[in-house]
């Protein structure tokens, strides 16, 4: 599946909602919507690549900056160096995954950072046993209430959250901290009681660390998750996605490095 991805417009140009709408095939009142904010925004998305690459030129002649990705690939995309212990050194970060690799970035060359969490709803089957007043054996008791169990099946559903921490330095892979998956031991002192003031450490310590690296927090939020990503895409199973359209738009705007 290829998705379009529009970007880097000005909010109120009626002319570009016009635009975006007549490409799509909607009313102006539907494409209004999808350009809140400066993007970017997946407006559509294709089985075939062909079409996805002709709606992005038609509105690329519009006016539009666009991208398009290919999410299947996206998804099952590899080389992020996926962090499982971490220390803050003098100059720089030194970072290690799960299998042994290390490695040193100097925190002048990290220019973005990019949290999210990623929500994942879960459910299974439980069986409830209850008791009901039971009119037969009421009558039997001579009058006196009696109840008598019943069990039954119940979906129960869950939600499990985590935050995530993507790092770009340069043209090196990102690297990964993931909230329920480190050790956080390489903090030393500065260690907290709980995963969750960690990372919110992690974060705001790496934002002390390299002030000229830009820091976009809106995929945080389901709301800010489903806002890029648009009607049509599950932000549970495209988050991946929606970090790297984020990732390569702020990008290509100049707003790192």
């Amino acid at each position: 599946m290829h998705v379009v991805a529009i970007c880097h417009w000005q909010e109120g140009a009626d002319e570009l909602v016009q635009a975006l709408a007549a490409a799509l095939g909607i009313t102006a009142y539907e494409a209004r919507p999808r350009m809140l904010g400066g993007g970017p925004a997946v407006v559509a998305s294709f089985a075939d690549p062909q079409r996805a690459f002709a709606l992005a030129g038609k509105l690329e002649r519009s006016g539009f900056a666009t991208l398009v990705f290919d999410a299947t690939e996206v998804r099952g995309r590899g080389g992020r160096f996926v962090v499982r212990r971490f220390e803050f050194k003098k100059w720089a970060l030194r970072i290690e995954s799960g299998d042994g690799q290390q490695a040193e970035i100097l925190y002048g060359d990290i220019d973005l950072l990019l949290p999210c969490t990623s929500v994942v709803g879960t459910s299974e089957t439980k069986n409830v046993t209850e008791r009901k007043f039971s009119l037969g054996k009421t009558l039997l008791a001579g009058g006196v209430p009696m109840t008598t169990k019943v069990e039954r099946q119940e979906e129960v559903s869950s939600e499990q959250r985590t935050k995530f921490l993507h790092l770009y330095a340069g043209t090196r892979s990102p690297a990964v901290f993931s909230q329920s998956g480190m050790t956080f031991d390489g903090l030393g002192d500065a260690m907290k009681m709980s995963r969750e003031l960690n990372f919110a450490h992690l974060t705001s310590e790496l934002r002390r660390l390299c002030p000229k690296a830009a820091y976009d927090d809106r995929l945080l939020t389901p709301a800010g998750q489903a806002r890029l990503l648009g009607p049509g895409l599950n932000s549970e199973t495209n988050l991946n996605l929606a970090v790297e359209i984020l990732a390569l738009s702020l990008r290509e705007r100049g707003a790192v490095g």
